[in-house]
């Protein structure tokens, strides 16, 4: 085995933390996608639109999900798995999961009173997509910022 020139920036807890970000964006995220499914679904199972959109969400976490574990080295194999990178990784498990879940929530609450809405008036549809569309933007910024600092800890 290759002893590490510098033990301080690369300790063996540093992949925990690297999963943590995949747990916090697996959970995080799925629990927004459950909630918005579980809200919107209750309404009126005539529309399906908030139902897709919130499932998406659950995609940009599975999406940080798997190219955070790309990157994960164990600390046995001799690979070189810094603080910084486990940091960044979390960072960005962090952001794409607790925007999947602001979004999912804005999801959820938008379909269902909106798909309630749409039942006695008409005129309605085009607002409440609209604002589906600005609540499903939540998650993929979360999942943009966590792209740009999963790429920073690669590199």
């Amino acid at each position: 085995m290759i002893e590490d020139p510098n033990p301080d920036q690369a300790p063996k807890f540093a992949p925990f933390i690297g999963m943590a970000g995949i747990a916090g964006a697996m959970i995080f995220g799925c629990i927004g996608a459950a909630y918005g499914t579980a809200k919107s679904g209750i309404g009126i199972a005539g529309c399906l639109i908030p139902v897709v959109m919130s499932g998406i969400i659950a995609v940009y976490a599975l999406v940080i999900s798997v190219l955070i574990a790309q990157d994960l080295v164990p600390p046995s194999s001799g690979g070189h798995y810094s603080l910084f990178d486990g940091f960044m990784h979390l960072g960005a498990g962090l952001s794409v999961g607790l925007t999947g879940l602001a979004a999912g929530y804005t999801i959820g609450v938008v379909g269902d009173k909106g798909v309630r809405a749409y039942m006695e008036q008409s005129r309605v549809f085009v607002g409440m997509v609209l604002i589906l569309i600005f609540g499903e933007v939540l998650g993929l910024y979360g999942l943009i910022v966590a792209l740009i600092l999963n790429t920073r800890s690669s590199g």
